[in-house]
C-alpha cells in the first residue's frame, strides 16, 4: 500500500502546525480562550482610543496634554501592540526579518515618534481585531471537524480480574482487554482475542459486506461487533487510533497549501523587503530634490506607505478562505486533507466512480425466485434460508429478509463453505447447494438457462443432484444517485463508472442514472488503464471508491475521493477527500465548495491589490493620511476575512 501511495508523497506529508497564512503561530494558546478573552485587549484599546479622540477634539480638558496624552495613548497601544512587537522580535530571531509584524511595528512606533498617537493606536487596534476574527473562524471550523469526526464511544467495557468494568475510553491502557457485545462499537484499535467474530465495517471502509476477523487479526476503532461477545486486546492508545490520526490530519489540513496560497506567500516574502526599501527611499530621497524638505512630513508619508503596503489582507484572508472551505465541507460531512484539493476539485473535468457502495447501497434484496414446478418453493426456500444463516455474506441477509424466520429444526449436516462459490450441506440425506453457477459446475449439476443477460446477481440452488432454479438479488441504487449525476452534468463534469461487477449489471445501473461511460468485469489494473486513457486526453480526474481495493486508481487520480473511508489505513494514505456518510450527492457538493472557495479567494486578492494600489499612489504623493492607510490595510483585511468566513454559512 505504501508503494501505491508514493505517487503523491507531498500531498501525504502533514505538518503539525497551527493554521496561519505566513508560517507563524498566531495562536498563543488562543484556542483555549473564550471570545471575551480574545477580544478583551482590543476592547480596552478601543475604549481608551475613543476616549482619547473625544478629549482631543471635543471635550478638550486642560490636563490632557504633553506626557499625560502620550501615556494615555501608550496605554491604549500596549494591549494590542505588545503581542505584535513580540512576534516581530521572534520572527527576526528565526531569520524572518521582513514579516508583517515588523511592518506594523515600524509604522505604529513611527507614528508615535512623530506625534500621530491616535493613528498609531488605530492601525494596531484594527490589525489585532483582524487576528481575533481569524482565530475565531479557525476555531469554529476545527470544532465542526472534531464533532463530525470523533464518533468513538466515550466509555468501553474492560476486563479487570476477569470482571467487566466500564471506564472512560481515553483511560484504557495498551494491553487491556475490551469486552465487546453484539451491536457495540469498538472504541480503540486492537487485536482480536476471540477465535472469530464478524464486524460491520461500513463506517470504516464503505464496504457493506460484514468482515469476519480471526484470532490475532487487527480490528479498528469504529467497527461494530455483529453477532457474538468478542474480546479485543488494545494495541494502540486512544489518542493514537486511526480516528485520532484523521482528526489531526484534517484539523491541520492547511499545512498542504493550495497553489494560489503558495504563490501569495512567496510573493509576500519578495514584496515586503521591497516595500521597506521603498519606504526608506520615500523618507530620505526627497532631501536631494525638494527645496523645502521636511523630514517629519516625508517620514509620515513613508509610514503611511508602510501601513498601506502591509500584506496582512492577503496572508490572513487567503488561507482563511481555504480553511473556511475545509470547514464548510466538514460541516457537510466531507473531509478535505488539504486546501490544495479544494483547488484541484474546483477544476476537475471528470469524475470516475466505483459502483457498489458508491452509487448503490451495497445492501442486497431478493428481486425474483425462479424454481422448477416440480419443487415445493416454500420448502426449498426454508432450506436455503437455514443454510444461508451459517454465512455472514450480505446475500444471506437478503435471503433472510425475504424468507423470514429461520427454521432451526431442519436437520442441516456437514455444512461447508466453498470459497468463491457458495455453501454446501446435507438436508434429509440429500445434498443442498446454494451459491453461484460455478458451484453447480463444480458438482456437475446441469442447468439450461443463460445468465449473461440477467442484470441481477444470481444465486443458484440445487437439491438432491438436480438444478432447482435461482434467486435474483439486486443492490439498490442510492436515493441521491440520480441527483448526483444531474448535478455533475450541470457543473460540466463528465462521469464514468468502473466496476468489477458483471458488465450487464454495471451498464444497467449506468443507463438508469445517465452515466456517460460504464465498464464492468474490470480488475484493479483495468481500472488504472481506463483512468490513464482519460488522463492521456489532458483532462483532470477525480476517482470515487472505497480507497482500499481501488488504492492504485486513487493514487493515480488528481483527486482521490473515498466513500466512508473513516479509519482505513489505505484510505488515510491514498484518498484526498473522504465523504463520511457515503452519500454520492456530496461529490458535486465537494466540487461546488471548491469552486466557491476559489472564487472567494480571488475576490479577496483582487480587492486587496486594487485598493492598496490606489492608496499607495495617494500615500506616496502625500494625499492619503494614516486613516486612509488603516482602511487600505486593516479595513481591506477585515472585509476579506468576513468574505472568507462567509463560505462557512453558504448552502450547497
Amino acid at each position: 500500500m505504501e508503494e501505491c501511495c508514493s505517487t503523491k508523497p507531498k500531498d501525504k506529508e502533514i505538518k503539525k502546525e497551527h493554521f496561519d497564512g505566513d508560517g507563524h503561530d498566531h495562536s498563543h494558546g488562543s484556542e483555549d480562550k473564550t471570545t471575551l478573552q480574545l477580544f478583551l485587549p482590543a476592547i480596552i484599546s478601543f475604549v481608551l482610543l475613543l476616549a482619547g479622540i473625544a478629549m482631543d477634539n471635543y471635550i478638550k480638558p486642560d490636563w490632557f496634554k504633553d506626557w499625560v496624552r502620550i501615556v494615555w495613548y501608550l496605554a491604549a497601544y500596549i494591549p494590542v501592540g505588545l503581542p505584535v512587537i513580540k512576534e516581530a522580535v521572534e520572527s527576526i530571531g528565526k531569520g524572518d526579518i521582513f514579516s508583517e509584524f515588523l511592518l506594523m511595528s515600524i509604522a505604529t512606533i513611527g507614528a508615535f515618534a512623530i506625534g500621530e498617537y491616535p493613528e498609531g493606536v488605530a492601525v494596531m487596534l484594527f490589525y489585532a481585531v483582524g487576528e481575533v476574527f481569524q482565530t475565531l473562524a479557525v476555531s469554529r471550523a476545527k470544532s465542526n471537524i472534531k464533532s463530525l469526526l470523533d464518533q468513538r464511544p466515550d466509555e468501553v467495557t474492560v476486563l479487570r480480574d476477569g470482571q467487566p468494568v466500564t471506564i472512560k475510553a481515553e483511560t484504557v491502557n495498551i494491553g487491556d482487554t475490551i469486552q465487546l457485545k453484539p451491536g457495540e462499537k469498538l472504541g480503540l484499535d486492537g487485536e482480536l482475542l476471540t477465535t472469530s467474530a464478524s464486524f460491520n465495517t461500513a463506517a470504516l471502509t464503505g464496504e457493506s459486506k460484514p468482515d469476519t476477523k480471526s484470532k490475532g487479526e487487527a480490528v479498528l476503532a469504529g467497527m461494530i461487533n455483529l453477532n457474538t461477545v468478542s474480546l479485543v486486546k488494545v494495541t494502540t492508545a486512544y489518542q493514537d487510533s486511526k480516528l485520532s490520526k484523521i482528526l489531526e490530519l484534517v484539523q491541520n489540513a492547511t499545512a498542504q497549501k493550495a497553489p494560489t496560497e503558495l504563490f501569495i506567500r512567496k510573493f509576500a516574502k519578495i514584496y515586503t523587503p521591497i516595500i521597506v526599501l521603498l519606504a526608506i527611499l520615500i523618507c530620505l530621497l526627497p532631501y536631494f530634490f525638494v527645496a523645502d524638505y521636511q523630514f517629519r512630513d516625508w517620514l509620515y508619508r513613508a509610514l503611511v506607505f508602510l501601513v498601506i503596503s502591509c500584506p496582512c489582507a492577503l496572508v490572513i484572508s487567503i488561507p482563511l478562505g481555504y480553511f473556511g472551505g475545509i470547514g464548510a465541507a466538514s460541516r457537510n460531512g466531507i473531509l478535505f486533507k488539504g486546501s490544495n484539493f479544494l483547488d484541484a476539485l474546483a477544476n476537475i473535468q471528470n469524475v470516475v466512480m466505483d459502483k457498489t457502495g458508491t452509487m448503490t447501497e451495497g445492501v442486497f434484496k431478493v428481486q425474483e425466485v425462479s424454481f422448477g414446478e416440480e419443487f415445493n418453493k416454500d420448502e426449498i426456500l426454508k432450506m436455503v434460508n437455514a443454510l444461508e444463516s451459517k454465512s455472514t455474506h450480505p446475500v444471506a441477509t437478503a435471503i433472510h429478509n425475504y424468507v423470514g424466520d429461520i427454521d432451526y429444526t431442519l436437520p442441516l449436516e456437514n455444512v461447508e463453505e466453498i470459497a468463491g462459490h457458495g455453501l454446501k450441506a446435507e438436508v434429509n440425506g440429500k445434498e443442498l447447494l446454494v451459491g453461484n453457477f460455478k458451484l453447480l459446475d463444480k458438482f456437475n449439476i446441469t442447468y439450461d438457462i443463460k445468465t449473461d443477460n440477467i442484470v441481477y446477481t444470481l444465486i443458484a440452488v440445487a437439491y438432491g443432484g438436480k438444478f432447482v432454479g435461482y434467486l435474483t438479488i439486486a443492490d439498490s441504487i442510492k436515493p441521491d444517485a440520480q441527483a448526483t449525476i444531474d448535478k455533475l452534468k450541470s457543473l460540466n463534469v463528465s462521469s464514468t463508472m468502473l466496476s468489477g461487477d458483471k458488465s450487464s449489471v454495471v451498464k444497467f445501473v449506468a443507463s438508469t442514472l445517465g452515466i456517460e461511460n460504464a465498464y464492468g468485469d474490470l480488475l484493479p489494473e483495468d481500472k488504472v488503464n481506463k483512468v490513464k486513457e482519460i488522463k492521456a486526453k489532458k483532462q483532470s480526474v477525480a476517482f470515487v471508491g472505497d480507497g482500499v481495493n481501488d488504492a492504485p486508481v486513487v493514487a493515480l487520480s488528481d483527486v482521490g475521493i473515498a466513500m466512508g473511508g473513516l479509519g482505513s489505513d489505505a484510505t488515510i494514505e491514498t484518498a484526498d477527500v473522504v465523504i463520511q456518510d457515503d452519500m454520492p450527492s456530496k461529490i458535486p457538493m465537494a466540487i461546488s465548495i471548491g469552486k466557491k472557495t476559489k472564487k472567494i479567494v480571488w475576490q479577496n486578492i483582487t480587492l486587496a491589490f486594487v485598493v492598496k494600489g490606489i492608496v499607495l499612489i495617494l500615500g506616496a504623493g502625500g494625499l492619503a493620511t494614516m486613516w486612509e492607510a488603516v482602511f487600505a490595510d486593516v479595513g481591506v483585511a477585515l472585509i476579506a476575512i468576513l468574505n472568507a468566513v462567509r463560505i462557512q454559512k453558504m448552502k450547497f
